[in-house]
């Protein structure tokens, strides 16, 4: 077991040089120069000097060698610079993002996590049969729906034409609400994005635990269980669940952390003030600074998850206490 995570721990250590170092270089692969959104719209009015100071003030003058070894110190200190756009501490525009990319992908990662299990172990229980096909036929319908049609259809009934709730943003403009007025309104603003991420995350839940069960159902310990005189409600819940939600569980954590991504499409579908939407805005100005900063919160969430299902997969499978 231990020998099991330091190779593991070496693994990721490897992996963070590789991602930290490609999310340096992918920025300034992009096309477009950011000088046009660093000076605004006067940059055809600059001199040859001006446009070098501008440059020059954000160190992109500096030999690209130069920048990368810079780059990695402030990673390594914890600096993650400022906005070219907003001239802002990055740090703390991706504070002011985080909690509402958290409270949607939290949220819905639970959601999906209780569904999925439980659907999934229904059908796995009754593999072969209608039910069972009529669920693994649908689930594999919603996985291959684009997220972003899926956002603006549920928009479309439910903030435009019943108008049960509101279609973006985290809360209401100007309301000064306050109290459970405020929850409520946050409440409301994040019904649609949470619940188009659980509609998307469901099928794979349900997949895992499903295929997961079946494996478990065709082992030896399962018929002898049976062969005792088992009932069938303890074979289920004490022997087959039990079993198979070790591949469930390492499934979530890196759900999880991916679901830090795939919020970038959702958060600007319903104009949600997240970290996804921060990436957008950053991509599209040629914000290099701060896209690094996402995408190296990104590169630690997934690299985290990975790292924590590492280690409940002991736990939950004692077979791996032996490796």
């Amino acid at each position: 077991m231990r020998r099991f995570g330091l190779r593991r721990l070496d693994q990721y250590l490897v992996v963070f040089i590789v991602a930290v170092s490609l999310n340096f270089m992918l920025p300034r692969l992009m096309p477009g120069n950011p000088l046009a959104l660093l000076a605004g719209v006067d940059v055809g009015l600059m001199t040859p000097d001006e446009r070098a100071e501008v440059i020059r003030q954000v160190g992109l003058d500096a030999p690209l060698v130069s920048q990368f070894f810079d780059y990695w110190r402030a990673v390594l200190t914890g600096d993650l610079g400022f906005s070219y756009r907003s001239g802002r501490p990055i740090g703390e525009m991706i504070g002011e993002r985080l909690p509402w990319t958290l409270l949607i992908t939290g949220a819905s990662l639970v959601i999906s996590a209780f569904f999925g299990i439980i659907i999934g172990a229904f059908s796995a229980w009754r593999r072969g049969k209608k039910s069972d096909l009529t669920l693994l036929t649908g689930m594999i319908g919603l996985q291959s729906l684009p997220s972003f049609w899926l956002g603006m259809l549920l928009i479309s009934v439910f903030a435009v034409q019943l108008g049960w709730l509101p279609s973006f943003g985290a809360v209401t403009p100007a309301s000064d609400l306050t109290g459970l007025a405020h929850v409520r309104d946050i409440a409301e603003h994040a019904v649609l994005p949470i619940a188009t991420l659980t509609v998307l995350s469901i099928p794979g839940v349900y997949l895992t635990m499903r295929y997961s069960m079946l494996e478990v159902l065709g082992d030896d310990f399962i018929r002898t269980a049976r062969a005792k005189g088992a009932s069938e409600s303890r074979i289920l819940f004490g022997h087959v669940a039990r079993n198979a939600i070790a591949p469930v569980v390492t499934f979530l954590a890196i759900r999880f952390a991916f679901a830090f991504g795939g919020s970038v499409i959702i958060e600007t579908v319903f104009s949600y003030p997240g970290l996804g939407r921060l990436v957008f805005e950053a991509v599209s100005r040629r914000d290099y600074p701060v896209m690094q900063a996402a995408f190296l919160v990104f590169t630690v969430a997934v690299l985290l998850a990975n790292l924590l299902a590492d280690l409940l997969y002991p736990i939950l499978d004692p077979r791996m206490r032996e490796q």
